[in-house]
């Protein structure tokens, strides 16, 4: 869990300025650019467990007065709800969205000995060799599993995933050439792929990343359906009062405004939304389309944490 509490920036009048976030890390996810959000005067938990449900849980049964709120993403948000038994909170009926945060992609990446120079020569590799390349994966059930098994589902291709405790496992096995490539996000290999110890073959997007230009994007090779953003945002219990969801989102967008706090952003390869998704109702319908998307793909997949 991750707590911090608000600046006086956040005036609740007489209720006071203070409140604190509940953060479930989860993936491939640094949320150190928001230093402005993670207001200093509060205490900062961190409960990571359970692909971060356990600290979302939390937030959800909290009182909605706007003292404690949730920081999370596609996968506390999105993904895990759908792949972890029992769990205790659903991600639109228990929330109130704030603002969206920040995003970026995921994509693929091999060792830099993989025979296939480019996604269509992948492709063609996987279909000739069903199910001899390896893959890695932050656990089970996570966003880069789905990612992948989304790759597969759409190319009609078929590899092994190899489970690892996170990601720095997985980028240093895939340097020293131990296993084939992984469906992660991009923020997490992108020194690797820069320096050429690691081979992008695709972002996962419509557009290219602007960290890393050079890489085509699937939609490039007829894959318009492969996209997978990975996205950030800021929630408050259900039922928190309109006017206080009101003072948050000016408080994120005064934080984003700053440059400072964009350049540091962009320099982790992170992008800041465009305005017309930093409202809390265009960040609600985003998100909304987001676990239209991604629940029934899941359960259609068959897909658990485990």
């Amino acid at each position: 869990m991750f707590r911090a509490s608000v600046s006086d920036a956040v005036d609740y009048g007489n209720h006071g300025s203070a409140a604190r976030r509940r953060h479930g890390r989860d993936r491939p996810n640094d949320f150190r650019a928001y230093e402005k959000l993670a207001w200093p005067a509060g205490r900062v938990e961190n409960a990571p467990a359970a692909g971060g449900t356990v600290a979302t849980a939390r937030a959800a049964r909290a009182a909605p007065d706007g003292y404690t709120l949730s920081l999370g993403n596609l996968g506390t948000h999105t993904v895990s709800p759908a792949t972890y038994p029992n769990i205790q909170y659903h991600p639109l009926n228990h929330f109130e969205p704030i603002a969206l945060l920040g995003t970026t992609s995921f994509w693929m990446v091999a060792r830099k000995d993989f025979p296939a120079k480019d996604l269509k020569e992948l492709i063609a590799w996987f279909k000739a060799n069903p199910g001899k390349a390896t893959a890695g994966m932050i656990g089970s059930g996570g966003i880069d599993q789905i990612a992948g098994t989304y790759f597969q589902h759409l190319t009609g291709t078929q590899f092994q995933f190899v489970p690892y405790r996170g990601g720095p496992p997985i980028i240093q096995d895939l340097v020293a050439g131990h296993i084939d490539m992984w469906t992660g996000g991009a923020t997490s290999a992108l020194g690797q792929v820069r320096s050429g110890q690691l081979k992008a073959y695709a972002v996962f997007s419509d557009r290219r990343w602007f960290a890393a230009p050079d890489v085509p994007t699937t939609a490039e090779f007829g894959l318009r359906e492969l996209t997978v953003p990975f996205w950030m945002g800021l929630w408050a219990p259900k039922g928190t009062p309109r006017d206080i969801v009101a003072k948050l989102n000016a408080a994120v967008l005064a934080a984003q405004s700053d440059a400072a706090t964009r350049q540091r952003l962009l320099d982790q390869g992170v992008e800041p939304p465009p305005r017309e998704l930093q409202t809390p109702e265009a960040f609600g319908a985003f998100h909304k389309a987001e676990v239209e998307k991604w629940w029934p793909f899941i359960k259609a997949a068959g897909i658990k944490a485990q």
